[in-house]
């Protein structure tokens, strides 16, 4: 059996568990109004926390850009290297920073030249899972999301001049050596700068969380709250429909990916003025104001939330979704209030953090 079969099951078997626990609960109050045994006397009712899936599925590689050792080294210092931008000011790194939980810091992304952007920079571990790119996924790989974010306002270049940015790179003696060992055919190209960074952003990988301890059967790694944060996640809550573990995106491995509008920036907007997301790429009706479904790893560490940076808490952001999000006029019917307490508001927010990611991206040592 496939590990992506195995976590489905798993995931399957925790959200039918959940439901029979609700149904079996049911059941039990009928009885109660049949016999009413004194208070004294009647069990306390024993929370089953769901089963934890952990194997994530196979990671897959463009054949056309396997990975080497020497690639994702030489990857790691371009993702690193100003350089690369219109101006020298900016790097991949610039809106995906440790200390930010490797997501933006202010609401809207800045770019080269201090040109403030239109979206908010999201957490890329695990990135390499999605099947699309950016928020309203019109980049088809991830080769060809750097090409744009170095084409685009992020590093300021423009997609026409990415060829005279390869070639100063190549002036630069320390990669042109390693160019010439990594693609010796090819040398400094555009192509070559993305699938060197590409093959470095495929190893950032997330899964040493305190839900990955759990997981795998270490069952202080949560605490008590977590615990019951997880089965709400999993059953009342309703999480899992979009935010599946392992994982914790539906739209990591789905052809294309999963986009959904949940509400958040149509407040107070004419249509007209409305970030339409997907829409923009598919034309489509079903996708205006709908948006990629990012993983919920890391997340308590990357505020603010959404893809307008709009939610400056791990609090309020768990409230809007639980509560169902914000009408407008094409919300997905998938959410809904689901009636939580303050205390189940609380225990699901404290679950969100077990799913810390313990690395950090390391800055190397850049070429002269």
């Amino acid at each position: 059996m496939s590990s992506t079969s195995s976590t489905w099951r798993a995931i399957g078997a925790g959200l039918l568990f959940v439901l029979a626990l609700g149904l079996a609960s049911c059941t039990s109050k009928s009885k109660t109004v049949e016999k009413k045994a004194p208070a004294a006397e009647t069990a306390p009712e024993k929370v089953v926390v769901p089963p934890a899936p952990a194997d994530f599925p196979e990671l897959k590689i463009p054949a056309d850009n396997p990975q080497t050792a020497e690639k994702i080294a030489l990857g790691q210092q371009l993702f690193f290297d100003p350089r690369l931008s219109v101006d020298g000011s900016r790097s991949c790194y610039s809106c995906h920073q440790n200390e930010h939980g490797n997501g933006g810091e202010t609401s809207l992304a800045v770019g080269a030249k201090e040109k403030q952007l239109t979206r908010h920079s999201p957490v890329i571990w695990n990135t390499a899972y999605f099947d699309a790119f950016y928020w309203d996924g019109r980049s088809g790989s991830l080769e060809a999301q750097v090409k744009g974010a170095w084409g685009g306002g992020n590093m300021g270049v423009g997609a026409e001049n990415l060829a005279a940015k390869a070639a100063e790179i190549a002036k630069i003696k320390g990669y042109a050596k390693q160019f010439k060992k990594v693609f010796p055919e090819e040398g400094v190209t555009p192509d070559t700068i993305a699938k060197a960074i590409s093959a470095y952003e495929r190893t950032l990988i997330c899964n040493d969380t305190p839900y990955d301890s759990y997981a795998k059967g270490e069952q202080s790694a949560l605490s008590d709250e977590q615990k019951k944060g997880w089965t709400l996640f999993m059953g009342k809550a309703q999480c899992a429909v979009c935010h599946a573990p392992p994982l914790f995106s539906t739209a990591m491995g789905a052809p294309g990916g999963l986009y959904y509008n949940v509400g958040i920036g149509t407040p107070g907007k004419a249509d007209d003025d409305v970030d339409v997301g997907r829409f923009k790429v598919t034309e489509q009706d079903a996708d205006w104001g709908a948006f990629k479904v990012p993983s919920l790893r890391n997340a308590s560490k990357s505020a603010p939330y959404f893809h307008d940076g709009s939610v400056f808490t791990l609090a309020e952001a768990v409230k809007v979704m639980a509560t169902g999000g914000i009408d407008n006029k094409n919300k997905t019917p998938l959410l809904a209030d689901r009636g939580l307490s303050d205390d189940e508001l609380a225990a699901l927010t404290a679950f969100l953090g077990a799913l810390d990611c313990g690395g950090t991206l390391e800055q190397p040592k850049l070429p002269k």
